[in-house]
């Protein structure tokens, strides 16, 4: 009989990554699934947030994965350069990182990589295919096969492991996804763009360190730094213009020297492809005991720049979930919260790209000056604010930005560590008290957050370098608050004596059936 891991995760992209190394960091026996025999090596996704960099920092070494990005602040101009908008980046969000940050894919996924693989709980069987699954009330069993990269099949060898719990994370043709049978929701945005990544053989132009969207009804067209030593460079397709045609080196370095005055002396193309820019979102993102994450899960176009930090929020948001129900600390219901958490946040997101996506890609020439007088005149609001998380495991508090993300600055404790909070508190629940909270909660509530695997930071006790945590406290009024894992505010207490209160709630939430999937 295979041997029994307590998670399969299949898909070893960012999103497979980040929760197999989130698992193994929490002790859990975890095997990955991945067709393909290494990791692709190119860069797909180029921008993340401050949130997304702190789950890096979570599941691997984030100086490592982060050693060749920069801040990226973005510029959106009309067909005749004019602009329309800026999007200032932020030096230190407060995550502790740029709000902003181009980076290069293959180190964020080979830091994380590395960081697992020394974990000794985690599995990594690359060059095998899912091609079955069966369920049953302990687990289920993935059949695999081996990947023929040549053929692009799987023909090799049988094989297969069980598991209690699978995260499928592989993309958004998703082979799991059609094992389950989950349909998914077409919110009727498809283009067709052709991406071109090139490595600079000179310094990069100041003009080309930033993210540029050219709102051409004549052609659609961005730019973005990939670090400071690459370039992205992407064109809407025409009508009568084909992906073989596309793809054509002749058409990259026509569009190049067109479009950014660009040629072989100036780049080295490292990669092109045509691929879709679409809005899908699953219908369901658990069946039984397997959970749709990632790009399985839900699609959007890029102009929000959220599709990977997306998928990084699934990992985070389900691995602390799969870690407590594992350990026989919260019942199966608990990962119902997993999709009703989720599900509206990246609604939202998907939302707000295609609306985004509308305004950058118009053709028609009368909507685009339409819409150019409009940015001109100071019509245009801004986007919204993320959304926070409305339900699931969160404290009801009137008053309180309840489902909002918890800062992290730097602190130095009294043995002398410095660093990150999250480095030197681990990846579980925070509580961060203005005083001791020892007396106010007593060894019967101490003993319970130390099985939940809680750290307890009293600012009277360490150094707070930044003075970013005295400060969030004093926003929220409060004596003490108490972060979820995926940095999540789960509740406040305003004074000491409401300090008790606010633990046998967290109690409370992860004990309760907390909500189903919607």
């Amino acid at each position: 009989m295979a041997p029994l891991y307590d998670i399969a995760v299949v898909g070893y992209g960012p999103t497979g990554l980040t929760a197999a190394s989130l698992l193994g960091r929490l002790g859990h026996r975890v095997v990955v699934c991945e067709r393909w025999p290494g990791l692709y090596g190119l860069p797909r996704l180029t921008h993340i947030d401050d949130e997304t960099a702190r789950t890096v920092q979570a599941a691997g070494d984030v100086d490592e994965a982060l050693r060749d990005s920069s801040m990226c602040e973005y510029v959106w101009v009309n067909g005749k350069g004019e602009n329309l908008v800026n999007i200032p980046a932020n030096p230190d969000g407060p995550m502790g990182y740029p709000d902003h940050i181009s980076m290069y894919q293959p180190d964020v996924e080979s830091a994380i990589d590395r960081r697992l693989r020394g974990y000794g709980t985690v599995d990594v069987r690359q060059g095998w295919a899912v091609t079955g699954l069966d369920q049953d009330d302990d687990g289920v069993r993935l059949r695999l096969r081996g990947w023929n990269a040549d053929a692009l099949c799987a023909d090799g060898q049988h094989d297969s492991v069980r598991a209690r719990y699978v995260i499928a994370a592989d993309g958004s043709r998703s082979g799991i996804r059609e094992l389950l049978g989950v349909e998914r929701r077409d919110f009727g945005f498809n283009e067709q763009w052709v991406n071109v990544d090139a490595e600079w053989l000179r310094p990069q132009p100041p003009e080309f360190a930033c993210g540029t969207q050219y709102c051409d009804p004549a052609r659609g067209h961005m730019t973005i730094n990939i670090g400071a030593t690459r370039q992205r460079f992407e064109f809407a397709l025409l009508p009568g213009e084909t992906r073989e045609e596309m793809t054509t080196p002749k058409s990259a370095w026509r569009l190049l020297r067109e479009y950014h005055d660009l040629g072989p002396e100036d780049v080295r193309i490292i990669r092109q492809l045509v691929y879709g820019f679409e809005a899908r979102i699953a219908t369901r993102w658990r069946a039984g005991r397997v959970f749709l994450a990632g790009d399985a899960a839900h699609t959007m176009p890029p102009y929000l720049g959220q599709g990977a930090c997306s998928g990084l929020r699934d990992a985070t948001n389900i691995a602390w979930k799969l870690h407590l129900v594992l350990r026989g600390l919260a019942p199966d219901a608990l990962l119902d919260t997993y999709e009703s958490e989720r599900r509206p946040h990246v609604t939202a997101l998907t939302h707000a790209a295609i609306g985004l996506g509308k305004v950058a890609n118009t053709h028609d020439t009368e909507a685009a000056a339409a819409r150019d007088a409009a940015f001109f005149a100071g019509k245009v609001p801004p986007p919204p604010p993320f959304p926070p998380l409305s339900g699931g495991v969160l404290r009801k508090e009137a008053g309180t930005p309840v489902g909002t993300l918890t800062p992290q600055g730097r602190i130095r404790l009294a043995d002398g560590r410095t660093g990150r909070l999250d480095d030197l508190t681990g990846y579980g629940f925070t509580l961060v008290t203005a005083g001791d909270p020892t007396d106010a909660l007593g060894p019967e509530r101490l003993a319970r957050l130390e099985r939940l695997g809680c750290a307890v930071v009293a600012l009277d006790t360490v150094d707070d370098l930044d003075g970013r945590h005295r400060e969030y406290l004093h926003l929220l009024g409060a004596v003490a608050y108490l972060a979820r894992p995926d940095f999540v505010l789960f509740g406040t207490a305003a004074d000491t004596a409401g300090l008790g209160a606010l633990v046998d709630d967290l109690d409370a939430a992860l004990s309760a059936t907390v909500g189903a999937a919607v």
